[in-house]
Protein backbone atom coordinates (compact mmCIF):
# COMPACT_ATOMS: atom_id res chain seq x y z
CA UNK A 1 0.00 0.00 0.00
CA UNK A 2 0.97 3.58 -0.54
CA UNK A 3 0.44 6.30 2.08
CA UNK A 4 -1.00 9.77 1.65
CA UNK A 5 -0.13 12.25 4.40
CA UNK A 6 -2.16 15.32 5.31
CA UNK A 7 -3.56 17.08 8.34
CA UNK A 8 -6.80 18.56 9.60
CA UNK A 9 -7.39 21.26 12.20
CA UNK A 10 -10.43 20.63 14.39
CA UNK A 11 -11.95 22.65 17.23
CA UNK A 12 -11.91 21.29 20.76
CA UNK A 13 -13.69 22.76 23.77
CA UNK A 14 -12.83 21.81 27.34
CA UNK A 15 -12.87 23.67 30.64
CA UNK A 16 -14.59 26.60 28.95
CA UNK A 17 -11.76 27.06 26.46
CA UNK A 18 -11.87 26.44 22.70
CA UNK A 19 -8.64 25.66 20.85
CA UNK A 20 -7.60 24.27 17.48
CA UNK A 21 -6.10 20.77 17.49
CA UNK A 22 -4.12 19.53 14.52
CA UNK A 23 -4.65 15.90 13.57
CA UNK A 24 -1.91 14.40 11.43
CA UNK A 25 -3.38 11.89 8.99
CA UNK A 26 -1.56 8.92 7.47
CA UNK A 27 -3.93 7.32 4.97
CA UNK A 28 -3.30 4.07 3.08
CA UNK A 29 -4.16 3.96 -0.60
CA UNK A 30 -4.33 1.07 -3.05
CA UNK A 31 -3.79 2.05 -6.70
CA UNK A 32 -6.77 1.04 -8.78
CA UNK A 33 -9.14 0.88 -5.80
CA UNK A 34 -10.40 4.44 -5.18
CA UNK A 35 -13.30 3.23 -3.03
CA UNK A 36 -11.26 1.14 -0.62
CA UNK A 37 -12.21 1.53 3.04
CA UNK A 38 -10.02 0.94 6.08
CA UNK A 39 -10.30 0.77 9.88
CA UNK A 40 -9.11 3.85 11.77
CA UNK A 41 -6.53 4.07 14.54
CA UNK A 42 -5.95 6.98 16.91
CA UNK A 43 -2.21 7.27 17.56
CA UNK A 44 -1.10 9.23 20.61
CA UNK A 45 2.45 10.53 20.84
CA UNK A 46 4.90 10.73 23.68
CA UNK A 47 5.41 14.04 25.53
CA UNK A 48 7.16 15.57 22.49
CA UNK A 49 4.05 15.59 20.24
CA UNK A 50 4.25 14.10 16.72
CA UNK A 51 7.98 13.73 16.16
CA UNK A 52 9.90 11.87 13.46
CA UNK A 53 9.81 8.53 15.31
CA UNK A 54 6.06 8.89 15.93
CA UNK A 55 5.44 9.68 12.25
CA UNK A 56 7.50 6.67 11.17
CA UNK A 57 5.51 4.45 13.54
CA UNK A 58 2.31 5.89 12.04
CA UNK A 59 3.48 5.09 8.51
CA UNK A 60 4.31 1.51 9.48
CA UNK A 61 0.79 0.93 10.76
CA UNK A 62 -0.87 2.82 7.90
CA UNK A 63 1.02 0.66 5.42
CA UNK A 64 -0.80 -2.37 6.85
CA UNK A 65 -4.17 -0.91 5.94
CA UNK A 66 -5.21 1.46 8.74
CA UNK A 67 -6.07 5.16 8.65
CA UNK A 68 -3.90 6.73 11.33
CA UNK A 69 -4.99 9.94 13.05
CA UNK A 70 -2.34 11.41 15.34
CA UNK A 71 -3.56 14.42 17.38
CA UNK A 72 -1.22 17.11 18.67
CA UNK A 73 -1.91 16.80 22.39
CA UNK A 74 -0.54 20.14 23.55
CA UNK A 75 -2.79 22.38 21.46
CA UNK A 76 -3.97 23.93 24.75
CA UNK A 77 -0.56 25.58 25.09
CA UNK A 78 1.26 25.66 21.76
CA UNK A 79 1.15 24.81 18.06
CA UNK A 80 1.43 21.35 16.49
CA UNK A 81 5.21 21.45 16.09
CA UNK A 82 7.13 18.72 17.94
CA UNK A 83 9.25 19.44 20.98
CA UNK A 84 12.95 18.67 20.80
CA UNK A 85 14.40 15.52 22.36
CA UNK A 86 16.52 17.58 24.76
CA UNK A 87 16.34 18.79 28.35
CA UNK A 88 14.22 21.92 27.64
CA UNK A 89 11.86 19.91 25.44
CA UNK A 90 11.54 17.17 28.03
CA UNK A 91 10.91 19.62 30.85
CA UNK A 92 8.27 21.45 28.82
CA UNK A 93 6.53 18.26 27.78
CA UNK A 94 6.44 16.96 31.35
CA UNK A 95 5.06 20.28 32.59
CA UNK A 96 2.26 20.40 30.02
CA UNK A 97 1.44 16.73 30.64
CA UNK A 98 0.24 17.51 34.15
CA UNK A 99 -1.13 20.98 33.37
CA UNK A 100 -3.55 19.76 30.71
CA UNK A 101 -6.76 18.49 32.30
CA UNK A 102 -8.25 15.04 31.96
CA UNK A 103 -11.33 16.71 30.49
CA UNK A 104 -9.17 18.18 27.72
CA UNK A 105 -7.49 14.83 27.03
CA UNK A 106 -10.93 13.22 26.77
CA UNK A 107 -12.15 15.94 24.42
CA UNK A 108 -9.18 15.18 22.16
CA UNK A 109 -10.32 11.57 21.97
CA UNK A 110 -13.90 12.57 21.20
CA UNK A 111 -12.89 14.92 18.39
CA UNK A 112 -10.34 12.56 16.85
CA UNK A 113 -12.81 9.67 16.90
CA UNK A 114 -15.45 11.91 15.32
CA UNK A 115 -13.01 12.99 12.64
CA UNK A 116 -12.13 9.41 11.71
CA UNK A 117 -15.79 8.42 11.60
CA UNK A 118 -16.50 11.36 9.28
CA UNK A 119 -14.16 9.98 6.63
CA UNK A 120 -15.99 8.08 3.87
CA UNK A 121 -12.92 5.85 3.57
CA UNK A 122 -13.19 4.64 7.18
CA UNK A 123 -15.06 1.42 7.93
CA UNK A 124 -16.14 2.72 11.32
CA UNK A 125 -14.06 0.19 13.25
CA UNK A 126 -11.56 2.03 15.44
CA UNK A 127 -8.50 1.25 17.52
CA UNK A 128 -5.94 3.21 19.52
CA UNK A 129 -2.25 2.99 20.26
CA UNK A 130 0.57 5.15 21.59
CA UNK A 131 3.77 5.22 23.57
CA UNK A 132 4.79 6.77 26.91
CA UNK A 133 2.23 9.53 27.57
CA UNK A 134 0.53 8.27 24.42
CA UNK A 135 0.35 4.76 25.84
CA UNK A 136 -1.66 6.14 28.74
CA UNK A 137 -3.82 8.22 26.40
CA UNK A 138 -4.48 5.13 24.26
CA UNK A 139 -5.65 3.25 27.37
CA UNK A 140 -7.84 6.21 28.29
CA UNK A 141 -9.17 6.28 24.72
CA UNK A 142 -10.27 2.68 25.23
CA UNK A 143 -12.92 4.08 27.58
CA UNK A 144 -14.64 5.47 24.45
CA UNK A 145 -17.32 3.02 23.25
CA UNK A 146 -16.18 3.23 19.62
CA UNK A 147 -12.64 2.04 20.39
CA UNK A 148 -12.59 -1.74 20.16
CA UNK A 149 -8.85 -2.54 20.08
CA UNK A 150 -6.04 -0.80 21.97
CA UNK A 151 -2.29 -1.44 22.16
CA UNK A 152 -0.38 0.57 24.76
CA UNK A 153 3.40 0.89 24.76
CA UNK A 154 4.96 1.60 28.19
CA UNK A 155 2.04 3.69 29.40
CA UNK A 156 3.20 6.17 32.04
CA UNK A 157 1.31 7.69 35.01
CA UNK A 158 -1.46 5.08 34.98
CA UNK A 159 -0.33 3.29 38.14
CA UNK A 160 0.36 6.53 40.04
CA UNK A 161 -2.71 8.51 38.92
CA UNK A 162 -0.44 11.39 37.88
CA UNK A 163 -1.82 12.33 34.46
CA UNK A 164 -3.31 15.81 34.48
CA UNK A 165 -3.34 18.15 37.49
CA UNK A 166 -2.71 16.11 40.63
CA UNK A 167 -1.60 16.42 44.22
CA UNK A 168 1.03 13.69 43.99
CA UNK A 169 1.39 10.01 43.25
CA UNK A 170 -1.31 7.67 44.54
CA UNK A 171 -0.57 3.99 43.95
CA UNK A 172 -3.33 2.63 46.18
CA UNK A 173 -5.35 -0.28 44.86
CA UNK A 174 -8.43 1.52 46.20
CA UNK A 175 -9.85 4.32 44.08
CA UNK A 176 -9.96 7.80 45.62
CA UNK A 177 -13.45 9.29 46.05
CA UNK A 178 -15.00 10.42 42.75
CA UNK A 179 -11.82 9.54 40.88
CA UNK A 180 -11.60 10.37 37.19
CA UNK A 181 -8.19 8.72 36.82
CA UNK A 182 -7.81 6.10 34.12
CA UNK A 183 -6.86 3.37 36.60
CA UNK A 184 -10.24 3.73 38.32
CA UNK A 185 -12.38 3.74 35.17
CA UNK A 186 -11.17 0.53 33.52
CA UNK A 187 -14.54 -1.20 33.90
CA UNK A 188 -15.82 1.12 31.15
CA UNK A 189 -13.59 -0.55 28.56
CA UNK A 190 -15.59 -2.72 26.17
CA UNK A 191 -12.84 -3.56 23.66
CA UNK A 192 -9.64 -5.58 23.85
CA UNK A 193 -6.41 -4.17 25.26
CA UNK A 194 -2.74 -5.13 25.03
CA UNK A 195 -0.29 -3.59 27.51
CA UNK A 196 3.42 -3.67 26.59
CA UNK A 197 6.18 -2.86 29.07
CA UNK A 198 9.90 -3.28 29.55
CA UNK A 199 10.88 -4.73 32.91
CA UNK A 200 13.81 -2.31 33.00
CA UNK A 201 11.48 0.67 32.60
CA UNK A 202 12.17 2.99 35.54
CA UNK A 203 9.03 5.03 34.79
CA UNK A 204 6.71 2.09 35.49
CA UNK A 205 8.30 -0.12 38.17
CA UNK A 206 7.38 -3.71 39.01
CA UNK A 207 4.76 -2.72 41.57
CA UNK A 208 3.21 -0.27 39.11
CA UNK A 209 2.88 -2.86 36.39
CA UNK A 210 1.45 -5.33 38.89
CA UNK A 211 -1.16 -2.78 39.96
CA UNK A 212 -2.23 -2.08 36.39
CA UNK A 213 -2.56 -5.79 35.68
CA UNK A 214 -4.53 -6.30 38.89
CA UNK A 215 -6.95 -3.48 38.14
CA UNK A 216 -7.50 -4.65 34.55
CA UNK A 217 -8.34 -8.10 35.84
CA UNK A 218 -10.67 -6.77 38.53
CA UNK A 219 -12.44 -4.62 35.92
CA UNK A 220 -13.10 -7.63 33.71
CA UNK A 221 -11.20 -6.19 30.75
CA UNK A 222 -10.20 -8.55 27.93
CA UNK A 223 -6.46 -7.92 27.88
CA UNK A 224 -3.00 -9.25 27.18
CA UNK A 225 0.01 -8.17 29.23
CA UNK A 226 3.51 -8.29 27.77
CA UNK A 227 6.71 -7.66 29.72
CA UNK A 228 10.15 -7.85 28.10
CA UNK A 229 13.09 -8.70 30.33
CA UNK A 230 15.70 -6.30 28.96
CA UNK A 231 13.58 -3.50 27.53
CA UNK A 232 13.82 -0.03 29.01
CA UNK A 233 11.55 2.99 28.66
CA UNK A 234 11.16 4.29 25.08
CA UNK A 235 12.66 1.12 23.62
CA UNK A 236 10.73 1.55 20.35
CA UNK A 237 12.01 5.07 19.67
CA UNK A 238 14.55 4.89 16.86
CA UNK A 239 15.96 8.38 17.39
CA UNK A 240 17.65 9.98 20.41
CA UNK A 241 16.51 7.18 22.70
CA UNK A 242 19.58 7.55 24.95
CA UNK A 243 20.76 4.07 24.02
CA UNK A 244 17.46 2.35 24.79
CA UNK A 245 16.22 1.57 21.26
CA UNK A 246 15.82 -2.19 20.81
CA UNK A 247 14.81 -3.02 17.21
CA UNK A 248 14.43 -6.75 17.85
CA UNK A 249 11.92 -6.32 20.68
CA UNK A 250 10.26 -3.50 18.73
CA UNK A 251 9.62 -5.96 15.89
CA UNK A 252 8.01 -8.47 18.26
CA UNK A 253 5.77 -5.77 19.72
CA UNK A 254 4.69 -4.63 16.28
CA UNK A 255 3.56 -8.19 15.56
CA UNK A 256 1.48 -8.06 18.76
CA UNK A 257 -0.17 -4.90 17.45
CA UNK A 258 -0.78 -6.33 13.99
CA UNK A 259 -2.28 -9.54 15.36
CA UNK A 260 -4.75 -7.76 17.60
CA UNK A 261 -5.67 -4.99 15.16
CA UNK A 262 -6.02 -7.48 12.32
CA UNK A 263 -8.23 -9.82 14.32
CA UNK A 264 -10.40 -7.17 15.99
CA UNK A 265 -10.54 -4.31 13.49
CA UNK A 266 -10.31 -5.99 10.11
CA UNK A 267 -12.25 -9.21 10.66
CA UNK A 268 -16.01 -8.84 10.32
CA UNK A 269 -17.10 -10.77 13.40
CA UNK A 270 -20.63 -9.41 13.73
CA UNK A 271 -22.03 -8.65 17.16
CA UNK A 272 -20.73 -10.65 20.09
CA UNK A 273 -23.14 -12.89 21.98
CA UNK A 274 -21.95 -11.59 25.36
CA UNK A 275 -21.56 -15.10 26.76
CA UNK A 276 -18.70 -15.84 29.13
CA UNK A 277 -16.36 -18.50 27.79
CA UNK A 278 -15.78 -21.48 30.03
CA UNK A 279 -12.28 -22.90 29.57
CA UNK A 280 -12.10 -26.66 30.00
CA UNK A 281 -9.32 -27.83 32.31
CA UNK A 282 -7.72 -30.62 30.28
CA UNK A 283 -4.20 -31.91 29.53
Amino acid sequence: MLIKESHADVQTTANGKTTSMRIFLFHPTIPGYPNARFPGVVLFSEIYQVTGPVARFARQIAGQGYIIAAPSSYHDFTGPEPLAYDVPGTDQGNKWKITKTLESYDEDVTQTVSYLLSLPTCTGRLGATGMCLGGHLALRAALHPKISSTVCYFATDVHARTLGPNSGANTSSTAPPDSNHTLDLLSRITGEVSMIFGIKDTHVPDAGRDLIRQKLREAGVVFSFHEFAWAQHAFIRDELSKGRYDPAITKVCFEVLLEQFGRVLKTELGDGDGKKQEVEHVC
